[in-house]
């Protein structure tokens, strides 16, 4: 109802990344894919597990996605909006060039994080077939232990998507589970000053890197992406964890020096700045 959508056009899962293997067994097993070359790593993992062929489509410099590379195939498109873990979002008007361009090709709108600032493309499903978009109650509705996710698109995809789950495992939610995600679909309020807290300790944390000398790119999610413009990635993040502050690093050499920080309440915020400014006056 939230979404002017029927019955029909719902899967639900335990989690979202049940619901995404779901769609790469029944939608893309044995077909080419391509997805993003920086964004969420269990992407290649789904492509491995049911034999896609995958093709990693690079991001520009500034980590925004190429619409225009992913249109010049008509392999599948996998994508995170926002992006993880750059934090950058499409516009729906970008994501719909895609759908349009190219009607006969499936694509998967990945959009677990869309809850902190970024457009959703649901209300697209009824107008393109060829989309499935994907949700999940771990991010900002905070039900990261609930295990709930849901997939919404056309009465068709939803059908192949519940045979395939339906052969093995009909009820994958528990009672309490779907009752519990009920309330938080529908309770806006309280979703929208969960996203306040977080926008506001996002705004409070990009303000504070920066003034240190760190690139922070501009997050539509709950974290941000961040690097040093002087200190190495294994330096910032030995140095933080030896303030007993743990961040998200990666050895991929696009990305060696760049971290994901996880946003937190304010207080969480004021002890990682000060943790980042003892770092940089010691260096």
């Amino acid at each position: 109802q939230t979404e002017s959508l029927t019955p029909d056009q719902v899967f639900v899962g335990n989690g979202s990344d049940e619901v995404l293997a779901h769609i790469w067994l029944s939608l893309l097993a044995e077909r080419p894919v391509q997805t993003l070359d920086t964004t969420y790593g269990f992407y290649p993992v789904w492509a491995q597990l049911y034999h896609s062929t995958l093709t990693e489509v690079p991001v520009l410099a500034d980590f925004s996605v190429d619409v225009d590379a992913l249109m010049a195939s008509e392999h599948a498109v996998v994508l995170a909006n926002p992006n993880a873990p750059t934090g950058l979002a499409l516009t729906r008007q970008k994501i719909e060039r895609l759908l349009a361009g190219n009607p006969d090709r499936l694509h998967i709108i990945d959009e677990a994080y869309y809850g902190f600032g970024a457009d959703t493309v649901a209300p697209l499903i009824n107008q393109y077939d060829n989309l499935i978009v994907s949700r999940s109650l771990s991010k900002s509705h905070a039900l990261a232990g609930l295990r709930v996710g849901y997939a919404l698109a056309h009465q068709d995809l939803i059908e192949g998507l519940n045979r395939v789950k339906d052969s093995f495992n009909s009820y994958p939610l528990d009672a309490v589970a779907q009752a519990a995600a009920k309330v938080a679909i529908c309770d806006a309020s309280w979703q929208a000053q969960s996203v306040a807290v977080i926008s506001e300790s996002r705004s409070k944390m990009t303000e504070g890197l920066e003034a240190m000398g760190f690139e922070v790119l501009p997050s539509s999610a709950n974290f941000v992406f961040i690097k040093h413009r002087t200190l190495s990635g294994p330096i910032v993040f030995d140095g933080l964890r030896q303030r007993d502050i743990l961040v998200r690093r990666w050895d991929k050499p696009r990305v060696e020096h760049w971290l994901r920080i996880t946003v937190g309440t304010l207080a969480q915020t004021d002890a990682l700045l000060s943790a980042c400014a003892a770092l940089c006056a010691s260096e």
